[in-house]
């Protein structure tokens, strides 16, 4: 039997929330760190977030590798600690689980998704890289039926491929859609999720959220307007999926409610907002290591928790990925230049009881 999204879960996906991407906590000798890993979720919870991603890409692909084989214990483990610290605030936190690879794998991860209490999954389709649209299409009807599908649309740079408007249009009639994560760190490419599902009619059932972490407040405040049939459609991005809300949660919550609140004004974006935009932009080119084609990405991300106090290393499971040549200065340089992005001080308050 398919599985429903959660009523009030859905309500909040579609009204726009901070999504961070779960990062993994490893210790000096690469093994999980149970204790840091519930305090990045803890720290996420009380920072305001609404949903969060385990087991995907800024949780490190290799997590599913035999010789790992953390996929199953992180997301069981994950989804414990989650459950409790949103009882303790006693709101809904959204449970999102990466699901990837070819059929019987990507059923597989969606099915222990949804015995461990995922209320989607996130779907990547990097492992079709040479398939017909029409493959894909049936792949992704499979895992709807077992539980509710977030579709990506994922940067080539990243193991992406390119989604044509062809492919979206016939994506978005799929029952159990809930969302689309739209992160192709391309303009033209994200006008074909938006114009798909706008002329598809599906603006109403579908929340569409903002991956790309180089324009995520552009992408926020832009209003998508298309001609269908006649007559004007506005669509917008109403959250983000990021990995770049995998750090200064707290910051990026108030930046989003004050977003909301711009948009409903509709009186006009203050130019504060969109110099935001550009500070932003600047920050997450040194966090994801854009001069080296995001190489040092995920080391990036874990380097700003580190320095938080958040994981104890900026270690990755690859041993050859790390830092790239000049990083962590450019990380100083958008720390130091752009104070109002670090939330140090509200994590500095938290981190002990955090880490019990």
């Amino acid at each position: 039997m398919m599985h429903k999204m959660n009523e009030e879960k859905y309500d909040l996906l579609k009204k726009g929330t901070v999504i961070p991407a779960s990062p993994l906590a490893l210790d000096e000798k690469r093994c999980l760190s149970k204790k840091h890993q519930a305090a990045i979720y803890r720290y996420y919870v009380d920072a305001g977030a609404g949903g969060i991603a385990v087991g995907v890409h800024t949780t490190q692909f290799e997590i599913r590798d035999p010789d790992i084989d953390l996929f199953k214990p992180l997301l069981s483990f994950a989804s414990k600690i989650i459950d409790k610290a949103a009882e303790e605030k006693g709101r809904s936190i959204i449970k999102i689980a990466g699901v990837c690879g070819k059929e019987e794998q990507a059923l597989a991860e969606a099915q222990h998704a949804r015995k461990q209490g995922y209320d989607a999954v996130l779907l990547s389709l990097s492992a079709f890289k040479n398939t017909s649209e029409e493959y894909m299409l049936t792949h992704c009807r499979e895992v709807a039926r077992v539980m509710p599908v977030v579709g990506f649309y994922l940067q080539p740079a990243v193991g992406g491929r390119v989604l044509p408007y062809s492919f979206w249009r016939r994506f978005v009639e799929i029952d159990n859609v809930v969302a689309i994560k739209i992160a192709p760190f391309n303009r033209y490419q994200t006008l074909d999720v938006m114009r798909a599902v706008a002329c598809a009619g599906k603006e109403d059932d579908i929340a569409l959220y903002t991956g790309n972490d180089d324009n995520i407040i552009a992408d926020l405040v832009t209003p998508y307007q298309f001609y269908v049939d006649g007559k004007v459609k506005t669509l917008r991005l109403k959250g983000g999926l990021l990995g770049q809300w995998s750090v200064w949660v707290k910051t990026f919550v108030e930046l989003l409610d004050h977003i909301h609140e711009v948009v409903q004004a509709d009186t006009g974006i203050p130019s504060s907002l969109m110099a935001k935009n550009v500070q932003l932009t600047d920050a997450n080119a040194a966090i994801f290591d854009a001069a080296h084609n995001f190489a040092g990405c995920i080391p990036g991300i874990n380097e700003v928790l580190r320095r938080q106090g958040l994981l104890p290393t900026r270690y990755c499971l690859d041993e050859n990925l790390s830092l790239s040549t000049g990083q962590a200065e450019e990380i100083d340089r958008v720390i130091r230049d752009y104070s109002w992005l670090p939330d140090d001080d509200f994590v500095k308050e938290n981190l002990e009881r955090w880490l019990q």
